[in-house]
């Protein structure tokens, strides 16, 4: 029984990559100066040419051996990994450590003190004419 090992399907992970950055055949296509329907071709293909491989890379923001290296079960290792970093940290922390309405309240009286005092000035103005 043989057990060879299958080669990776270059153009399923640019596909795959070019998804997750959300970028559309078209302007992968554009990026390098092709057309969508060679996006297509080179999507279904194993193996790409080592210059458009380049292109493709450089276009996508990754280098070429993140392409041919790419896998699902890194992706959503790396996502879990950054995810565990941040955990506790300032992002994930939604609680307020003061009450908001004593903040309106606040503000409010501060908003009726200034009012009150440019109603003195203006008394005062009136009465010295």
């Amino acid at each position: 029984m043989s057990t060879a090992i299958k080669p990776k399907h270059i153009g399923r992970n640019i596909s795959r990559i070019r998804e997750l950055k959300d970028m559309k055949q078209e302007a992968l296509a554009y990026a390098i100066g092709s057309s969508q329907q060679t996006i297509s071709i080179i999507e279904n293909s194993e193996i790409v040419d080592k210059d458009k491989l380049e292109k493709i890379a450089e276009a996508l923001g990754v280098t070429v051996e993140a392409i041919e290296n790419f896998s699902e079960e890194n992706v959503i290792n790396y996502f879990n990994t950054f995810h565990e970093s941040v955990s506790g940290s300032f992002i994930t922390n939604n609680s307020c450590t003061f009450n908001p309405l004593d903040k309106v309240v606040e503000l409010y009286e501060r908003l009726v003190q200034a009012e009150k005092e440019k109603n003195e000035y203006l008394e005062k103005l009136l009465n010295g004419k």
